[in-house]
């Protein structure tokens, strides 16, 4: 079967690796000039299967109004005419219950995991390096109550099949020493063994080479324009470069799959959420962490990629705008140098900013439409890397209609009906 892939982030490039390796002919389609130069570019570097928790909690809501007009803020919405923005923030409301909240953490884990396995395959198939490590990775408290509102949660996620520790400030220290010089405000963790941390990028710019050595053909630098649709299914896709046909299309544009979708009838619900990092050469080794980290405080995380570290936070609700905040960027470096004093180079820190595809209740879009040739991968939020080879591999599978392995209830558009 002819697949053409609309997008060449790490979603597409994994969902060609499935495609190829199921033997069909495959074509990847982006704007940029190369793979994973967008969302995939600077994230988080986290594969956080047992962090998946949606930002849609009874919570958030109450902590999000006392956010408001901080521009420091974990969360921040940019209040404006957007109809979109605020039909999305009444779904995001809706799903702020518990019943909601655990709903959605079972669909999302579900995923999270059967990607993490994925992922530990193809690295083994493949050999592919990307300054992997597994070394877990850690969530550290400073706010006593914070520590013991997310306590449930540990439990709840063991039983769906996590494997996550709640362990006291030392143990923390004893896990990663470079967290010493902030003993004295640590009130305790929860260490989650089995996620893992690497370069998202790396990582997809060396998978499309691998699909490239398979046959999958890459068409960089071309814009894709309005899908073309004859007797109920997708003819094909206009560019800038004329129409490309095939027998197949999956959409994985991240923010942009519903500016696709619309004039197609289907209304995908995916807000852009920005997010930001910081990238700083690793100055003094001793001081720079090797577990990957998750600071509840701030919303922020740290990454160990080769010798640089990685800090990235932030989620800034503000429509398709990608510019970087300098007041973002240097409250995240100033985290970063506060936690780990003399761990890199300030000088040589470089600020990045993207676009995050988010739903209102943070469980990916995978699966079919009412078009029987179009399949959606999109809409992962902050976990794309996390669960970009599990929706690589259920979207092969759907598409060539094969069982997939885990269940996929819960995880399509049909959810939003």
């Amino acid at each position: 079967m002819r697949v053409t892939v609309l997008g060449a982030g790490v979603i597409g490039v994994t969902t060609a690796y499935y495609l190829v390796r199921d033997g069909h002919e495959v074509t990847v389609v982006d704007r940029q000039p190369g793979p994973g130069l967008e969302t995939s570019f600077a994230n988080g570097g986290q594969i956080s299967a047992n962090h998946v928790t949606p930002w849609a909690t009874p919570a958030t809501p109450w902590k999000a109004l006392k956010w408001l007009g901080r521009a420091d803020a974990p969360l921040r919405f940019h209040l404006r005419a957007d109809p979109a923005l605020w039909a999305w923030c009444l779904r995001f409301l809706a799903n702020c219950t518990h019943r909601r909240m655990g709903i959605n953490i079972e669909r999302a884990l579900r995923l999270a995991l059967y990607s993490r396995g994925e992922l530990a395959k193809l690295r083994s198939d493949t050999g592919i390096r990307y300054d992997a490590l597994t070394r877990g990775i850690l969530h550290i408290f400073r706010n006593a109550r914070d520590y013991r509102e997310a306590l449930p949660q540990v439990e709840l996620m063991n039983r769906l099949g996590c494997v996550r520790r709640v362990i006291d400030a030392e143990a923390c220290i004893d896990l990663e020493p470079a967290l010493a010089g902030v003993r004295d405000r640590l009130v305790g963790g929860i260490f989650s063994p089995d996620d893992e941390s690497g370069d998202a990028h790396a990582f997809t710019v060396r998978l499309a080479e691998i699909c490239a050595g398979l046959g999958v053909v890459f068409r960089y630098g071309v814009r894709i324009g309005k899908p073309v649709t004859a007797a109920g299914r997708i003819e094909g896709v206009e560019t800038n470069g004329g129409r490309l046909d095939g027998d197949a299309f999956v959409v994985a544009l991240g923010s942009y799959s519903p500016l696709l979708l619309k004039p197609l009838g289907i209304g995908l619900p995916i807000y852009p959420a920005k997010g930001y990092s910081v990238t700083l050469p690793v100055a003094d080794e001793g001081l720079a962490p090797m577990v990957s980290l998750i600071d509840d405080e701030f919303k922020m995380v740290y990454s160990r990629l080769g010798d640089r570290l990685r800090a990235a936070g932030t989620a800034e609700f503000a429509g398709y705008d990608d510019s970087v905040s300098e007041v973002r960027g240097r409250f995240i470096l100033g985290k970063a140098l506060e936690l780990f004093p003399g761990c890199g180079d300030a000088a040589e820190a470089q600020f990045w900013a993207g676009l995050r595809p988010s739903t209102p209740d943070g469980v990916p879009v995978v699966g079919e439409t009412r078009y029987p040739n179009l399949f959606l991968n999109t809409g992962h939020g902050t976990l794309g890397w996390t669960m970009a080879c599990g929706s690589g591999r259920l979207i092969a599978d759907i598409v060539g209609g094969g069982l997939p392995e885990i269940p996929i209830a819960g995880l399509g558009i049909e959810r939003f009906s």
